[in-house]
This record gives structure tokens, sequence and C-alpha cells, in this order.
């Protein structure tokens, strides 16, 4: 979470400045001494760390590092990261990267259980000095420019991603000084100035105003989940195609203010999700891209608050976009606002109250609903199509069937949560090896009727061809499912089996769309 802990009526925030240079009469030990000055002035707690002073092993002599005992200065160093609410680490760039000295020291103390740890399931990770930000002065004798255009600062980029990023110290700043070698001594005064006047800045805070606009950017964004609309596009578009075939309907206003109607749909779906899963998703420990939600509620990104009033947004949006929507189209209003009035409650349904399906062992079905004939039946009927005629459904069967397995199988990794959560996934009504079942059974389904769709030319032939990458894609899917299922292991990650339903769906939705163009 991006916080700022210091403010003019709260306790300072604690600085602690690590002087990486194997020498203390550096140009760099300078600069750490500047950088100190002016973080004095500013009022904060300061703590200073020269490497060179401490007495410790930098070489790691044991598989891991909580093999080998730290010495007594580095136990006092890790103390101090824990003290520390922003970490200023001055160093010289040498052969693109951090001192050995300044190495060494991470190896030994940033270890697993301090700085990181691993995910329950074995798969990622989790850094630990959350709450953090760091500030990174460095020197070099490569031209600044050179240096990030040529070599892509390797450096800069292992310590800011790679080491502090990595254990969830964020934000990274950094202030770079070259070319020294070639520096006259008013430069060096310059840069000397430079450096104490970052951290006289630190009396404003240390997290700029940039940054908190670009944390919170980066939050929203996580919350919209734009990894699940693509497919909702497809299915939207092929209703579309199907309406007005041979016609232009991707370059229609009413085309696209149709999808941006869905599009806010979607994100006051995903957001009231946010909200309503939030006791599942606190306890998840096996989330990732595709289960478990955004996570912006449990990190903190954003507040609670903040979401509802994205979902009072995103519907607002809505609103304004039907009506805009129905003053563009020439279809038969009634039938429009019924069949997206209809996608709408079942949509928001899958968890908000009352209906909660999601919590009451429909959600699967729910999901397959909305982004099959759901959303393709708004795209024919906004296009002028008749909500009756067979060509949508018909078109939406496959898909609704093809859809089936990879949602099942994503309520396997979040069954405990979900179940102490009282939410009512397949995974969690018949267990993980249940849903195992279920998966394969749909996928089988889902192959037999593309296959049935190609034989007899059903939907205009939409899904001609279709069997030449469903057939092999189920078989192997089915493979990787039974072998899951012949296991008998507990829940857990399964990202591979779910990448490798999702790109089963995909068929579903990539061979009607190009017929049909």
């Amino acid at each position: 979470m991006l916080t700022d802990r210091f403010k003019p009526t709260e306790q300072p925030i604690n600085v602690l400045v690590i002087l990486g240079h194997p020498r203390t009469d550096s140009f760099c030990a300078a600069l750490a001494e500047a950088f100190c000055r002016g973080s004095r002035a500013a009022g904060v707690q300061l703590r200073r760390l020269d490497l060179a002073g401490l007495d410790f092993d930098s070489h790691l002599h044991m598989p891991s590092p909580n093999d080998q005992p730290l010495e007594d200065d580095l136990c006092r160093a890790r103390e101090l990261f824990l003290w520390a609410d922003h970490l200023v680490i001055v160093y010289p760039t040498w052969w693109g990267g951090a001192p050995a000295l300044l190495k060494g020291f991470l190896d030994r103390l940033m270890a697993p259980g301090f700085a990181f740890r691993t995910c329950e399931g074995g798969i990622g990770y989790e850094g630990l000095l959350q709450g953090r930000s760091a500030q990174l002065i460095t020197t070099m004798d490569t031209p600044p420019l050179v240096h990030r255009l040529l070599y892509r600062q390797p450096g800069k980029n292992a310590l800011a991603r790679a080491t502090l990023g990595f254990c969830g110290i964020r934000p990274v700043r950094s202030l770079v000084f070259g070319s020294v070698k070639n520096a006259s001594a008013n430069q060096r005064e310059a840069w000397l100035g430079r450096a104490e006047q970052q951290g006289r800045k630190l009396e404003q805070g240390r997290i700029t105003p940039m940054e908190r606009l670009q944390h919170k950017t980066g939050a929203w964004l996580r919350s919209l989940r734009l990894q699940f609309y693509p497919m909702s596009w497809v299915a939207y578009t092929i209703g579309a195609l199907a309406a007005s075939p041979g016609s232009s309907v991707l370059g229609t206003s009413v085309f696209w203010v149709g999808y941006l109607c869905l599009f806010l749909l979607e994100v006051a779906t995903v957001l009231v999700n946010e909200l309503v899963d939030l006791p599942s998703d606190q306890r998840n420990s096996y989330y990732n891209a595709f289960t478990g939600g955004s996570r912006v509620l449990v990190d903190g990104s954003l507040s609670q608050r903040e979401v509802k009033t994205g979902i009072g947004v995103a519907l607002l949006g809505l609103l304004a976009s039907i009506i805009w929507l129905l003053a563009l189209s020439t279809a038969a209003p009634v039938a429009m606002i019924v069949v997206l009035g209809a996608l709408t409650v079942l949509a928001i349904g899958y968890t908000a109250p009352p209906l909660k399906l999601s919590y009451r062992g429909l959600g699967e079905l729910d999901v397959a609903v909305t982004h099959s004939i759901g959303v393709l039946l708004c795209g024919y009927v906004f296009l002028g199509g008749a909500w009756s005629d067979p060509t949508p459904w018909l078109l939406s069967v496959p898909m609704l069937l093809g859809i089936l397995p990879s949602i099942t199988l994503s309520g396997i990794p979040d069954l405990e949560a979900d179940a102490l959560a009282s939410k009512r996934t397949l995974a969690v009504r018949f267990g993980f090896r249940n849903a195992l079942g279920i998966a394969i059974f749909f996928v089988l389904l889902s192959c037999a009727a593309a296959l049935a769709w190609q034989a007899w030319g059903l939907a205009g032939g939409a899904y001609s061809g279709i069997g030449w990458l469903v057939v092999p894609h189920a078989a192997m899917l089915t493979w990787l499912l039974y072998q899951h299922f012949r296991t008998d292991r507990a829940p857990g990650r399964i990202d591979g089996l779910m990448v490798a339903s999702l790109g089963y769906t995909v068929w579903f939705g990539l061979v009607p769309l190009l017929r049909l163009l």
C-alpha cells in the first residue's frame, strides 16, 4: 500500500541513508552527507549506515541466506530496515551495477522470511517490506544518457525492480550524477546541492504528488481487470456481424456506443465483485491474474468508498450511454432495453444482493450465459436483429459450453477462501476433484457441440473448420485435467490448467468472428 506517514501534525518519517561505496572519503560519501543535511533540515528522523564500517562476510556460503547466521552488524542493519519508512542508497555504478560490497550486503540481508516469502502453493512471491519507499543516488563515469539508452541501466533496474521492488518497496526513484571523472569542481558542488535539495524535499513527504497519481491510476487499472474484456467484445461483435451480414458494422456509431454500454456494465460488475467478494479475497492465498480479485481492496490501493464511487460513476455512464444508443439506433427500443436490462441484472447479480448468484451455486452458469448469449444478443439486437431469431441463440450455444470449463476451474484456487465466505461455487459444492470432472465433461460436450455445428452447418456455417482447432486442444486439456484428477492433491494454484482452458475458450469466439468478418 502506498502511504505517506509524514504529516505536519504527526511524527516525522524515519529515513535510513546507506552508503554503499567501499571508501568513506569518496564523492558518494559527500553526496550521502549532503542528502543527510537536507533531510535534517526537513525535520525527519535520520539514521546512517556506512557499509564500509560494518563487520560482516559478504559471501554466501550456504544454500540459503537463512542458513548462515547474521553478524551483529547485519542484525542491527535489519532492525534499521524495519524502522525506516524511506531508504536512501548512495553508491557508485561500476561495470553497470552496484559495488560488490553493496551487492553482498543485500545478498545477506534480504533473505526469505525477512524481505519476501513464497506464496502458498509454491508459485509466486510476496514482498514483506511494503509500506516503504526508496531513493537511489548513484555516480558513474559513463554519461547518464548513454547509460540509459545504450546499456539500459542494468544496475538501477536490478536495485529498483528486482531487489527493492520485488520486496515490496515502492516507489523507488533515482538520481544519477555523471560523468564524474570529467566533472569540474563547480559541477560537483552543483551535484552536492541537488542531493541536499533532494533531502529537503522530504519536508513535503516521501511520496510525491505525481507518484500518488501514478499509483492511484495503476490501482484503478488493476481494479478494472481488463483481461476479461476481450472475450466480451468478441461475442458482442459476432452478434453485430450476424445481424448485418456484409455491412461494415465496425465503422458505425451504433456498434461502438453499444459496446460502450457493455464496457461500462462490465466495469460496474467487476467493481461490485471486488466489494462483495472482499471477505473471500482477504483469505485467498492462491490468487492469480484470473482468480482472487484484483487485490486493490485487500492491499489498500483503493478504499471501499473509492470503489463504491467507481460503481456509481460506471452506472451513471451506462445510463447516459443507453440514452445515446437509443438516439442513434433504428432498432426496436423496447427489445434493446429488455435485452440490456436482463444482461445488467444477471451480470451485477453475480455477486450483488439480492440475487448473489455465485453464492447460490449458479455463478458458473451466470458467467457462461452473460459472456455468450448475453453480450452476443446485445450486438444482434443493437444492430437491428430480432431477439427471437434463431441465429444468435445458435451462435451462442458452443460458446457457452466452451466457457464453462474455465469458469469451473477458476473456483479451485479460491475453494477454501470461498467456502469460509459461504460462496457456493461448483468447487465448494462438489469438491475440487469433482470440479475437475465437471470441467472434463464440459470440455467434451463443447467439443462435440462444435463438431455438430460444423457438420450440420448451423449458425450460417460460422463454426466451419473449428474442429481442426478444438479437437486437439480438447484432447490436450482433457489429458491435463485427468492428470490432476488422478493425483488427488489438495487444491491450490493451477495456473497451467487455467491458461490451457482459457486458450480453449478462445476458439469458440475467434473462429465465428473470422468467419463473419
